[in-house]
């Protein structure tokens, strides 16, 4: 089994848009968009990067509590991929340029694994990850989420 890792997420505008507010999930103190565009460099894909965190006001994602937990609605746009998309492009559009993965819910953990990029099925992320969190801090964490995302949202309305 991996280590135990640590997860937060942070609601914040996308690039210099302050009106538009993404979700980038952070593991271990280090952004996601971090992580995987060193995993990339480090394996010369082409282009490396390009992520930035997904935006829930561009596409419907559902409860965001759910949405990260892996439990997908039926009639969501999610229910015929293999997974969930945990990052978008940096332009804001999820189907420009995502980062997919499994999530795998327990008792006592939450995995994160299966790592891939759609649109580049020729690249092997598989050793990306996994990225095993603790039960509890997970689900708080995405709790979190739900609530600060949730007060954004209630003042663009």
């Amino acid at each position: 089994m991996s280590e135990i890792s640590t997860i937060i997420f942070s609601v914040e505008a996308l690039g210099n848009d302050q009106s538009v507010r993404s979700v980038v999930p952070t593991i271990n103190g280090t952004r996601l968009t971090e992580l995987v565009a060193a995993f990339e460099s480090a394996r010369h894909f082409e282009p490396v990067g390009g992520y930035a965190g997904i935006v829930p006001e561009h596409f419907e994602f559902g409860s965001l509590d759910r949405y990260f937990m892996g439990q997908i609605e039926p009639d969501s746009s999610w229910v015929g991929l293999s997974g969930i998309w945990v990052l978008g492009c940096d332009c804001g559009e999820v189907g420009c340029w995502p980062l997919q993965c499994r999530v795998t819910p327990g008792q006592e953990t939450v995995v994160w694994h299966e790592f891939s990029q759609p649109h580049r099925p020729g690249r092997d992320h598989s050793q990306f990850g996994p990225f095993v969190f603790e039960a509890e801090q997970y689900r708080g964490a995405v709790k979190k989420l739900q609530t600060e995302y949730s007060a954004f949202a209630n003042r663009l309305a």
